[in-house]
């Protein structure tokens, strides 16, 4: 017995010791990782250098305050992943940096969203303006890597290598086969006949409104593809689309022979290209080639400094619009109410451009944030700068601002309402074999439960719900852009419509991205150039950012990382487990290839 103890009072010692080592290896891991992204050295930008995008991950944005979202947790490295933001921010300082002479574009499959892409490919155009040149290569074009590197001088691919040029498509997952396998039901309640963010839960295939809404969607932003395409390359639109329809461009040689491309090389002959064109003498060296992460943090040539006070607050709203005050990487209503009212009682802040890229959410955080941004227009100029989405919710907090850009190929509109609670009776009775049963004081005592189906008389109070928010927001969009109701409801119903659509019909005010929204809530301020830019949310206390997100950032970044482009599916298994209320949101998770 005494043999017994020991040894099993040993083990459960070293057990603890192995276990405390293994938390402790991670966390030094972790930690070391952040001292290397916080400690780095000066950074040298040598003459006649050539800066190198790859754009290999999404692109938030806003560049990530939080270390653990610039750490590889496979090799516990340090990585820097720029936003949208600090990506223009840097291209404009190696524009106006006598350094770098050129811009190199390393591309393949570009994650990240057609908007963001939009603001990059035309603030590429402005750096060409300059005299500088622009030379990509890769050994994978996708569809938007091309539509980017379309603006490039000289456009190469490796020998063996691919390129795809179909045309778009969409495609939604649908799940009410597996739902009825389970015995669940999804109770449905909408306003909007191409409000099918609940069609996935209701039938096996696409309404045709939904249909109708999805195909003049891609339409719009494959035209404006072609067209940007066919303006640089000098391929008339035609061709475009008949090389799409016959897939003739697959290959290097096609890509070359039909004049999407310049050259079939190798990375060294590209290489020796860039050393030429940059003025450097070895044409096999490459230290004077300087990633983009790297750059953004050089110093450039001193200025004079700015000392005006009055500031432009750029806030940035990406995510799910959610209820609370906690963001989690979403849009948190009471958060996000908190800045945009910050920024509307500090004098200094002279207008807002508020960013919006967001595919909706609650319909009560959505308006708790109308409110700020309408009560802040009353004060001071409010601009929107819309991004890959701005729907639903999105646009709900977006139709009171003074003005509102979008480009051609945001995802905007999707004016309606729906609800959706699931009964689990079937699946508890018949699948697994349980009961529920209870008492109440009240008719409605136990109205919400998901464990039966809800009473003819619930359900019609629920609709109610749902048709009363869909009445409250058309109205906010008739007030905020001087329609009349009926005028919303013709293009609401829950429709998502294109920048280039939405500025058709009224939704919005001008094709452009971040820095035109900028532009125009200086201008509608009067500052000329008596202004600075102060960005939103402030960064937060490192120790305080550390503690808060440790264990949040790393799990889902080792998610993220294990998962790969797999990682969508389970984000939309947890989007649909925050659907409580009623919601305000994108018909469905459009995704476009």
């Amino acid at each position: 017995m005494k043999n017994s103890f020991l040894k099993y009072t040993l083990a459960t010692i070293v057990g603890s010791i192995i276990t405390f080592a293994v938390i402790f290896g991670i966390m030094f891991g972790v930690f070391s990782a952040i001292v290397a992204g916080f400690g780095d050295d000066e950074v040298v930008v040598k003459e006649n250098s050539v800066l190198k995008m790859t754009l290999s991950s999404d692109i938030p944005d806003k560049s990530s305050d939080n270390p653990l979202d610039n750490i590889d947790f496979m090799s516990f490295s340090a990585k820097k992943s720029l936003g949208l933001n600090d990506i223009l921010k840097t291209i404009e300082k190696a524009k106006n940096d006598d350094r770098i002479k050129g811009i190199y574009l390393e591309l393949g499959g570009v994650p990240a969203g057609m908007a963001s892409l939009e603001e990059i490919r035309n603030k590429l155009i402005e750096f060409k303006s300059e005299g500088k040149f622009i030379v990509c290569y890769s050994s994978m074009y996708t569809q938007k890597a091309y539509y980017l590197a379309s603006i490039a001088d000289k456009i190469y691919m490796t020998p063996m290598g691919a390129i795809e040029w179909k045309g778009l498509a969409s495609q939604v997952m649908f799940y009410k086969g597996a739902l009825e396998k389970l015995g669940i039901e999804a109770q449905i309640f909408r306003h909007g006949q191409f409000k099918s963010a609940v069609e996935p839960f209701l039938t096996d295939q696409m309404s045709e409104a939904s249909k109708l809404q999805s195909l003049t969607l891609i339409q719009s932003i494959w035209d404006d593809m072609c067209a940007k395409v066919s303006k640089e390359k000098n391929i008339d639109i035609a061709d475009l689309n008949m090389y799409a329809d016959s897939m003739s461009i697959y290959s290097p040689e096609t890509a070359l022979e039909y004049g999407f491309i310049d050259g079939i090389k190798y990375y060294d002959e590209v290489l020796a290209e860039l050393n030429k064109d940059s003025g450097v003498d070895d044409k096999y060296k490459d230290d004077n080639i300087i990633d983009i992460s790297t750059y953004s943090k050089a110093s450039v040539k001193k200025t004079k400094k700015n000392s005006s006070t009055n500031k432009i607050a750029v806030i940035f709203a990406e995510g799910d619009i959610v209820d609370g005050a906690k963001p989690d990487k979403n849009i948190a209503g009471d958060w996000m109410a908190d800045i945009i009212r910050e920024a509307r009682e500090d004098e200094d802040v002279k207008a807002v451009v508020l960013r919006v890229n967001s595919p909706g959410g609650s319909g009560l955080a959505s308006e708790i944030i109308w409110r700020e941004v309408k009560l802040t227009r009353e004060v001071k100029p409010v601009v929107i700068s819309m991004g890959n989405l701005a729907a639903s919710g999105g646009y709900y907090i977006s139709c009171p601002a003074n003005y509102i850009f979008a480009q051609p190929n945001t995802i905007t509109g999707s004016i309606g309402v729906f609800g959706m609670i699931p009964n689990l009776e079937k699946l508890m009775n018949d699948k697994l074999g349980i009961t529920i049963d209870g008492v109440k004081t009240n008719n409605f005592s136990d109205y919400g439960s998901i464990m039966r189906a809800f009473t003819p008389e619930e359900g019609a109070f629920i609709q109610k719900q749902i048709e009363d928010f869909y009445e409250v927001f058309i109205g906010r969009v008739s007030d905020g852009r001087e329609m009349t109701k009926a005028q919303v409801d013709s293009i609401g119903q829950g429709r998502v419509w294109s920048g280039v659509n939405a500025l058709e019909i009224g939704l919005i005010d001008e094709i452009g991205g971040l820095n035109d929204a900028i532009e125009k809530a200086v201008n509608l301020a009067d500052l000329g150039e008596n202004y600075r830019i102060w960005e939103y949310p402030e960064k937060e206390d490192f120790i305080q950012l550390i503690m808060s997100n440790t264990s949040v950032s790393m799990s889902e970044n080792l998610l993220k990382e294990t998962l790969g482009e797999n990682y969508k599916f389970y984000q939309l298994l947890e989007d649909v487990k925050k659907l409580k209320g009623v919601q305000a949101r994108m018909p469905f998770a459009i995704e476009i290839y």
